[in-house]
C-alpha cells in the first residue's frame, strides 16, 4: 500500500462560510463491522496513563475507541483537555510511548492524529550512527530529543466553527475534506453516517497547522459551488430531464474537485507504518515523501478492512517548514549523516547545508569546533 484508496466515498457539492469549505464525503453503505466508540478525558491537566506508570501530557482533542466486536452500541468520540492556557499555539512534543492501547476484547483506544505527529516528531530520531566530526556527542547520546511542533485547535481557525455549526449534513455523510483558502486543511472519514453526525462538531477541537491558522486569518473568501443548467439543443422537458442534468452537474464537480483540488492528498505516495491489526482492520499512520514541489504534504492515520477499504481517516497538513525539517532529515540520514557527501547530494555547499541545519532547529546537534576543522581541511584541500 502506498497511497490512500477512498473508494466507496463519493464526494458532494460543497459549502462555503468566508474562507472555509467543507467537501462532504458520503457511502452508499457503511463499512461494517467497526464502530468509533466514545472516549471522554476527566483529567483538568490533559494527563493519559499510558500503562507502565508513565504519564502522557500533552492537548489531547477526542480519544477514539475503535471497536470491532460487533455490538454497535456506541458511536461518538468527544471530550479535549488541554495543559496550557487556550488561545495559543499547542505544544506538541515527540512521545516515546504507544498512541494505541487495546482496551481489552475487540476494542483499542488510540488519540487521534496523535499517532500521525508522533511519526514524524519522530522521524530519523536517533540522530547521527556516526559520529562524524561536525555532530556533537550530544547527538549520538540524544538524538533529536526533544523534538516539537506547534499546532493550533480547530477553534482557533476563523471561520471554522461557524462553518461546522451552520452547515447541513447529508444523508449518509461519512466524511468531510475541510479546506482553508481553497487549501486542503484535512481530511476525516469515519466508518458510518451515524459515526460522523456525532463526531462532526469534534473537528473544531482537532489539531491544524500553522499554515492553515495563517490562510484562515488572512485569506479571502472562496466562491460557492454554483450549478448552472442551460436548456441546451436536447431542452429540459420533464423532472427526468433536469434530475438527469443535475446529477451530470455532480458528476462534472466530483472530476474537478478529485482531480484538481484533492490532488495533493490522492496522487501522493505515502510510506505507511502498520500500529495495530484489529481483527479484520489495521491502523497504520503515514508520511509524506517530504518533496519539494510546492503541493501540500499530509500526515496521518488510516484504519482499512481487509480489502484496503478506507474506514478511518484523519489528516493533518503541514506547513512549508515542517516539510523542509522532514525533508531535510531524510536526506541526512540516507547518507548517515555525513555533512559533506549530503551538501554534494543536495548540489550546494557544505557551508549552506549547515545553514539549513541550523535554520531547522537542529544546530545544537552540530559540534563548532569540528565544523571549523572540517572548515579548514576543506580550504587547505585535505577536506
Amino acid at each position: 500500500m502506498s497511497g490512500i484508496d477512498l473508494t466507496g466515498l463519493e464526494v458532494r457539492p460543497s459549502q462555503v462560510w468566508g474562507g472555509v469549505r467543507l467537501v462532504p464525503l458520503v457511502r452508499s453503505e457503511p463499512v461494517a463491522g467497526l464502530r468509533l466508540h466514545r472516549e471522554a478525558y476527566d483529567d483538568p491537566d490533559g494527563r493519559v496513563e499510558v500503562g507502565d506508570g508513565t504519564v502522557y501530557t500533552a492537548y489531547v482533542p477526542h480519544g477514539f475507541v475503535a471497536d470491532w466486536s460487533g455490538d454497535g452500541r456506541e458511536s461518538a468520540a468527544y471530550g479535549t483537555r488541554l495543559g496550557d492556557a487556550p488561545g495559543a499555539a499547542v505544544p506538541v512534543r515527540a512521545p516515546r510511548q504507544r498512541m494505541a492501547k487495546r482496551r481489552g476484547g475487540r476494542r483499542l483506544r488510540f488519540l487521534p492524529l496523535h499517532l500521525a505527529l508522533e511519526g514524524y516528531l519522530a522521524l530519523h530520531f536517533g540522530g547521527p550512527p556516526v559520529l562524524w566530526e561536525e555532530w556533537s556527542r550530544q547527538a549520538l547520546r540524544r538524538g533529536l530529543s526533544p523534538r516539537a511542533e506547534a499546532a493550533y485547535a480547530g477553534a482557533e481557525v476563523p471561520g471554522l466553527a461557524e462553518a461546522l455549526r451552520v452547515f447541513e449534513l447529508h444523508p449518509g455523510q461519512c466524511g468531510v475534506l475541510v479546506y482553508v483558502s481553497d487549501a486542503l486543511a484535512s481530511a476525516f472519514v469515519v466508518p458510518g453516517p451515524e459515526d460522523y453526525r456525532a463526531l462532526h462538531p469534534t473537528l473544531v477541537e482537532d489539531l491544524f497547522g500553522e499554515l492553515v491558522h495563517q490562510y484562515a486569518r488572512y485569506g479571502g473568501p472562496v466562491p460557492e459551488f454554483a450549478a448552472r443548467i442551460r436548456d441546451g439543443a436536447g431542452g429540459i422537458r420533464d423532472l427526468a430531464d433536469l434530475r438527469a442534468a443535475a446529477r451530470e452537474q455532480e458528476r462534472r464537480w466530483t472530476l474537478a474537485h478529485d482531480g484538481l483540488m484533492a490532488r495533493e492528498l490522492l496522487e501522493t505516495r505515502y510510506a505507511f507504518e502498520r500500529v495495530y491489526r484489529a481483527g479484520p482492520f489495521t491502523l497504520y499512520r503515514f508520511l509524506p515523501p517530504f518533496a519539494r514541489d510546492g503541493l501540500g504534504q499530509h500526515i496521518g492515520e488510516l484504519i482499512t478492512d481487509r480489502r484496503g477499504r478506507t474506514a478511518y481517516l484523519k489528516t493533518f497538513r503541514l506547513s512549508d517548514a515542517q516539510v523542509r525539517r522532514g525533508y531535510l532529515l531524510r536526506r541526512l540520514a540516507s547518507l548517515d549523516w555525513h555533512l559533506g557527501r549530503t551538501a554534494g547530494e543536495m548540489g550546494i555547499s557544505r557551508e549552506e547545508l549547515v545553514r539549513r541545519v541550523t535554520a531547522a532547529g537542529f544546530g545544537p546537534l552540530l559540534d563548532a569546533n569540528g565544523l571549523a576543522r572540517a572548515a579548514r581541511e576543506a580550504a587547505s584541500g585535505k577536506g
